[in-house]
Order: C-alpha cells, then structure tokens, then sequence
C-alpha cells in the first residue's frame, strides 16, 4: 500500500472508516467478530488508517476499534472525532474547550491507547469561535494526548480560521464521483495550506460499488431509505452516473468501487479516501484500488459525469455541513 502526507502525517493511500460497523448501515446485522477480523486483515494489507467517532454508536465503535487493534498500535493510524455529543449537558453540537477535554479522555479510553494521532471536530460549533475550539486542541498538543488536528465538513473561511491558531493536517468532507462540491472552495485552500483531504463516502455510501439499484436489499432501518439521492426519482436518475463507472471498470479490468476510489487517488498527493466496510472480501477488493492507474481518457470520461440528483444529505444534516 503507496502512502500520502495529511499535513505532515504519514497515512495510507486507502484507509479504513469504521463507522458502518457499529451504526447506520448495520441493521439487523452487526457482527463485532467479523468487523475486528477486517480491521486486523487491514492492517495486514497495509491500511495504516482507521477512522471512528465517539458518536458512532455512540461509543461502541471506538470500543470496537481498540479491541481490534489491541497489541498492534504501532502499525496504526487512529482517527476519531469530538463535538456531536456533549458532556457539559449542552444541547446541539458542543465544542466549547470543557467539551473537549471532556471528549478526548473518554475516547483515549474508550480506545485503549494513550494519544490520537488525528483528532477531529466533527462537525463546526455554530456557538462556539472555531479559534476557541482549536486553542484547546493546541493545547491537548501540548499535552501529549493528540498529535493532529482536523476539522470535518468545514467551510474555506473556517480552515482559514482555524489553521491561524494552530496547524490543521486533514479535513475531511464527502468527496467522490457523485459528490465534487470541495473542488470549489475547500480543495483549493487546502492546497494553499498544505493541508490534507480525508474523502469520506468515497463510494457514495455503496451506490458507486454498483451493487445497488433499487432499495429492496436495504435493511428497514438503513440509514439511505430517507437520503434523498436513493429516493424517488432521484435513484434512477442517478443509475446513470454507475452505469458509466461500470463501463470504465470494464475497460481496466476492475471494480466499479476500485475505479471510483481510483479516480479520487488520481486528484493528486494528499487525497486519502476512507471507504466504509466491515466485510473482508470489500476491504481487499478497495486496497487493490491503489494499483489501479486510469488513463487520460479513462479519467477525461469520469469526469464529465453529471451531477448526482438530490441533495447529499435531508435537510437538518445539511444544516450542519460547510460552515
């Protein structure tokens, strides 16, 4: 597995998000044995990069991630993120510094380890100065229990902001062929700033794969039934924009996922996608992304592709996004 620089920290080209392990795409079907068996065979591949939250559950996930990689930290990259849930008893998000603190020793515990190497406001604070929150991410720093800092789904203005107090090394954001709103504003700061992009959803949460076409393998409580691009019309309109990854994947021979995580690969240093899954068969088929090289044409025809209709997310996760 090729590696890239987050603002300084080295992590590998593909990583690993963990959140589908313990929420929102699970069902009826979350298997702790089967997702820490992917997560160990991940860092057999060369994954160095796992991705959890404390919301994720909320906790279990964290808890998840620490058993998993229990005896084998030094091979590891851990992210997780803060600001969703709060221990002051503050409605909304909460990313006063008491929060914080509050936050990171829970999670330091919760995953076994005594520092995360990236540690993340998962989503901006609208009540609280971004300057405020990254001052005591400084000074956590300073403390030896983070190493990084990162903001999730934040504005240019934000970064901007936040980078001033203290050095930012990732921002992450859903970035893939069917959702390329930071190619406006936000890749081009983070270029500026040297700082990295962590693509989450890089699959469109699984449509890209190609193995979804209609919502009846779902389970009932699959978060995608109220996602407004996998309701309605919106779903086969959208068929189109796979259909057309699937007639690359045939001219290289792969996967759809693969050239869909391969296309973000192919936007240049400082690009390190987090697809989602607790399956090993779809984490090794994903890190074989990494030796997939499109062609100018390969590249040239995906990037011609429409938009994806319908909002990425319903309208109060929005509310919540790029401030």
């Amino acid at each position: 597995m090729h590696r890239t620089s987050l603002g300084g920290l080295e992590v590998s080209r593909i990583g690993l998000g963990a959140m589908g392990m313990s929420a929102f795409y699970t069902g009826a079907g979350r298997d702790d044995a089967e997702s820490i068996r992917t997560i160990r065979r991940a860092l057999d591949l060369g994954v160095t990069h796992l991705d959890t939250a404390e919301v994720y559950g909320p906790y279990v996930n964290e808890e998840l991630v620490g058993r998993a990689i229990r005896g084998r930290r030094d091979e590891v990259v851990v992210a997780t993120k803060f600001g969703l849930v709060s221990h002051t008893g503050r409605p909304g998000p909460d990313s006063t510094p008491t929060n914080v603190r509050a936050a990171v020793d829970g999670s330091l515990s919760r995953l076994g380890i005594d520092h995360i190497d990236l540690y993340y406001q998962h989503r901006v604070d609208p009540g609280t100065p971004i300057e405020e929150t990254v001052g005591a991410l400084s000074e956590l720093v300073s403390a030896g229990k983070i190493v990084h800092i990162g903001l999730s789904e934040a504005a240019a203005a934000t970064i901007r902001r936040a980078h001033a107090v203290h050095p930012v090394a990732a921002v992450q954001t859903e970035y893939s062929l069917w959702t390329r709103d930071p190619e406006a504003e936000v890749l081009p700061t983070l270029r500026e700033l040297g700082i990295g992009l962590v693509p989450y959803s890089p699959l469109g949460h699984g449509f890209l794969t190609g193995d979804i076409r209609t919502l009846d393998g779902l389970d009932a409580t699959d978060w995608r039934r109220t996602n407004p691009r996998f309701t309605g019309d919106n779903l086969a309109r959208n068929l189109r924009i796979v259909d057309e990854v699937r007639a690359v994947a045939a001219d290289v021979d792969a996967t759809p996922a693969q050239v869909a995580l391969a296309w973000l690969l192919a936007q240049g240093d400082g690009i390190a996608p987090i697809p989602g899954t607790r399956r090993a068969d779809r984490l090794e088929e994903n890190s074989a992304a990494d030796r997939i090289r499109l062609g100018t044409a390969q590249l040239s025809r995906l990037n011609e592709l429409p938009p994806a209709s319908g909002e990425r997310h319903a309208e109060p996760d929005l509310a919540a996004i790029d401030q």
